[in-house]
């Protein structure tokens, strides 16, 4: 879920044509978008990993209820489709950035 809340954070910032000098970030900032998307990769695969790891343990028998696989499951599939649903909204918002003329 905190890759979901990572995403609404950086998609409902308002975007203000006007930019003043004391809203421009350094580089190194932790809320940079690039760090953001990086974070939010990194628990999407960590719950695929661990989709991989409770759907094994059911296989081997050390989980008995299926509830906490699918669960499991349908998380990483939920992030997954969310991740994939960012990258198309960005390459999309590129592809219109390049077809502006100047």
């Amino acid at each position: 879920m905190n890759s979901i809340t990572a995403i609404n954070s950086v998609l409902n910032q308002p975007a203000s044509p006007k930019v003043d000098n004391k809203d421009i970030k350094k580089k190194g900032d932790d809320n940079s978008f690039g760090k953001q998307i990086n974070k939010m990769l990194g628990e999407v695969n960590d719950l695929q990993l661990n989709a991989g790891k409770v759907a094994n343990q059911f296989a081997h028998g050390e989980i008995e209820n299926i509830h906490e696989v699918m669960i499991a499951a349908e998380k990483a599939s939920v992030s997954l489709e969310l991740v994939l649903e960012v990258r198309n909204k960005l390459i999309e918002a590129y592809r219109e950035m390049m077809r502006v003329q100047m």
